[in-house]
């Protein structure tokens, strides 16, 4: 069942979706080589709980970090552990808070230290790709309009699309209907209406869209090992154009000329 939001409730959504942008931001400060990601989660974890909030992801299926970093090749639920990041690396990470009854999700892919060009640009597409969809995420149109433009702009430039991940409705419960795959024919799927709050979420990758699972159960990567980057806004759909809850602003904040 998909659920509708009033107003009151898009603006508690909002909380705790900007709250999510302000906890990468925080993040931001920290990502550099020599950083494990155990100690961005131990910084997430306390930075969310230091506003009256609690980590949506943490326990979440038995989860056992407070943000899902994934770096490289790994495209999602990354496991936060020993991991030092080294120059050269980017990483994903994916963060959800849980205020006021509601959740918040967002996802953003950093560099750390200088990366490759090739994948400068991948990320640039991606992230690119993200606002193009949330375009289309508009009352009346469908899933598969927002999928469809994420889909052609990303395999336009040479990329893959991950298909068996997807972004979802959010609410009272971080994963909601409808599914959002980044990928579909214009016109298809759940018909968009006002008061839906949905994640469009890209994964895309450098390489071949195939993924695998690692043997921890929960991470996800290329099966070529080569790169995947991932963007996420959560966002209310209105009668214009769609209204996005999250923030990448306090992360451009942070990281001023660094940032893409």
């Amino acid at each position: 069942m998909i659920y509708l939001k009033t107003d009151e409730e898009i603006e508690l959504l909002r909380e705790s979706n900007l709250l999510v942008g302000k906890t990468l931001a925080e993040l931001a400060k920290h990502i550099k080589p020599g950083v494990t990601t155990k100690q961005l989660d131990k910084i997430a974890y306390d930075f969310i709980k230091s506003h009256n909030a609690v980590p949506g992801f943490l326990g979440y299926n038995g989860f056992p970090g407070s943000i899902c970093t994934s770096v490289n090749e790994q495209v999602v639920h990354g496991i936060p552990g020993e991991y030092i990041l080294k120059d050269g690396d980017i990483i994903s990470i994916d963060c959800g808070v849980y205020k006021n009854e509601f959740h918040g999700d967002s996802a953003y892919t950093f560099c750390v230290g200088e990366v490759k060009p090739e994948i400068m640009d991948l990320l640039k597409t991606t992230r690119e790709s993200l606002y193009l969809g949330i375009e289309k995420a508009v009352e009346g149109n469908r899933t598969g309009d927002i999928g469809y433009t994420i889909q052609s702009y990303c395999e336009s430039k040479g990329y893959s699309v991950v298909r068996e991940m997807v972004g979802h409705g959010v609410g009272k419960s971080l994963h909601e209907e409808p599914e959002v795959p980044n990928y579909g024919r214009r016109g298809s799927g759940v018909k968009l209406k006002a008061g839906m709050v949905i994640a469009v979420e890209p994964m895309i990758n450098l390489g071949e869209r195939r993924i695998v699972m690692e043997r921890d159960g929960w991470t996800v990567r290329t099966k070529d090992h080569k790169p995947s980057a991932h963007f996420e806004h959560t966002i209310a759909i209105t009668e214009g154009s769609a209204d996005i809850l999250s923030s990448f602003e306090f992360i451009q904040e942070v990281l001023g000329d660094r940032a893409f």
